[in-house]
């Protein structure tokens, strides 16, 4: 069985993704540490080489045009305290001739002669690193008063250098792991501290149980607030839409306590009669509350998929408003003429807007159905689509009794009839469904006055809200 993955430590992500850049930057600073080392060892011992140098030059003579050359004690003593066979050493003269020391030791490379100046350079000898030291100086010959140019070289091969410079590098870097080691204890430390309020905030959501109220910010730091933030705004969403689960299920038994016993008490009375003409009668009522229940449960849930809380989000796209409110017109023409309701369609053209079509066929359905129930018999209701001024608009005007302008924002509420509604069969939720699809496609609807009398509701679409991305 294969074993789940472990999930990842963020103290040790932490303690990693600082000790990591902490080990390469001590490396780079060893590397450093040496390289400064090597330098002050070369400092220390160049100064020995060019003492031998200078104790060398003094026993360097020109006699009747030879050199002659006698090396002092004190050139002697330099050498055996360099361990003898570790210090090379060359007399040349001008014409190249090696007058004593050893006739293969490199010479300088080339570099402007200035006399008395020690040059100092490394190179190899005999398989051998050597850090050299040579000087260009005149002699002259005291009885002839002639001068001859002599070089005189002086080389000792690296390892008193490293060892010395590898000392330096090994105290360096056990005070710098020490350094290290410390800092690392008072990261891992200041990590473990730092996460207590990320321990603190776990243990408070986990003893909140099914609580949906915000988390308290007071003495979080600023880095956790926004994480908070983000939790409270999920935790808001999250109530918003338990709260419209809690509305769906009290509008549904407010909506179907009714209908509900009707059916019962007609389907009993159904059941009492013997004469099938009632029996009949009582089916045709029960049908009607059938139907009325079944509608009212289908406006119910597209109320309750279309509210804000719900989080639905429709599919945009670029469509004939026009042609859309047509369509529709057509299918309810027959509804129309059942009631005795004269229904008519009236465009300016093509229209286009950004929308679902399926939301948009329910709008102007749902328009149509409240013009032809509450307008009356021998009302006149017309669907009429026009782009005034480049904005585009949807109007169901009818000739009925109209709503008085201090209800008009009242009947967008639930289950809301008015004054006039009341003897009129409806649940009270189709403006409720115009204006949440309105919502949803950026548009407002407004009631007016029709001139003469009745209702004119104006759907107006304007920019598409940015919270609802349309669709290619």
């Amino acid at each position: 069985m294969k074993r789940p993955r472990q999930a990842p430590s963020l103290r040790l992500q932490l303690s990693l993704w600082l000790l990591l850049p902490l080990m390469g930057l001590l490396a780079f600073d060893a590397w450093l540490t040496y390289q400064r080392a090597m330098s002050a060892a070369h400092t220390a011992f160049d100064r020995t080489l060019e003492a031998s140098l200078r104790a060398m030059r003094e026993g360097i003579r020109l006699h009747e045009g030879r050199l002659a050359v006698e090396l002092p004690n004190l050139a002697l003593e330099l050498f055996d305290g360099q361990a003898g066979p570790r210090i090379f050493y060359r007399i040349r003269a001008e014409d190249g001739a090696t007058v004593t020391g050893y006739d293969d030791l490199p010479m300088p490379p080339d570099a402007p002669l200035q006399l008395y100046r020690t040059v100092f350079y490394d190179t190899r000898f005999r398989d051998q690193p050597l850090r050299m030291a040579a000087q260009p100086l005149p002699v002259r010959d005291v009885g002839s008063a002639r001068t001859r140019l002599v070089w005189v070289l002086v080389g000792e091969t690296i390892e008193p250098r490293q060892l010395l410079a590898r000392d330096i590098l090994i105290g360096s870097l056990l005070q710098e792991l020490m350094l290290v080691t410390l800092a690392l204890g008072i990261v891992w430390l200041g990590v473990r501290r730092g996460l207590r309020p990320l321990h603190r905030l776990s243990d408070t959501v986990a003893r909140r149980g099914t609580q949906l109220a915000p988390i308290e910010q007071k003495d979080l730091p600023a880095e956790m607030k926004p994480l908070v933030q983000a939790l409270n705004q999920y935790m808001a969403r999250l109530h918003g839409m338990v709260l419209a689960r809690k509305r769906f299920f009290a509008d549904a038994a407010h909506q179907l306590k009714t209908p509900l016993a009707i059916i019962q008490a007609q389907s009993e009375l159904a059941l009492r009669e013997r004469d099938g003409e009632r029996v009949r009668e009582h089916m045709r009522q029960l049908h009607g509350t059938v139907r009325h229940a079944s509608r009212g449960v289908q406006q119910l849930l597209s109320l309750s998929r279309l509210e804000p809380d719900a989080g639905y989000m429709p599919a945009l796209r670029p469509l004939r408003l026009d042609t859309l409110a047509q369509g529709v017109a057509l299918d309810w023409a027959p509804v129309a003429r059942g009631s005795g309701v004269d229904l008519g369609y009236e465009h300016e053209g093509p229209v286009e807007v950004t929308g679902q079509a399926e939301l948009l066929q329910e709008l102007t359905g749902n328009l149509i159905d409240n013009a032809i129930r509450y307008a009356g018999r021998g009302a006149v209701v017309t669907v009429r689509v026009a782009a005034d001024g480049g904005v585009p608009r949807l109007q169901v005007i009818d000739n009925g009794p109209g709503i008085a302008p201090d209800e008009r924002e009242a009947v967008f509420r639930r289950f809301y009839r008015g004054a006039s509604g009341q003897a009129v069969e409806g649940s009270g939720l189709g403006l409720s469904i115009v204006r949440e699809i309105a919502r949803l496609h950026g548009a407002t609807v407004v009631l007016g006055e029709t001139p003469g009398g009745g209702l004119t509701v104006s759907v107006q679409f304007g920019a598409v809200d940015d919270s609802i991305e349309a669709c290619p």
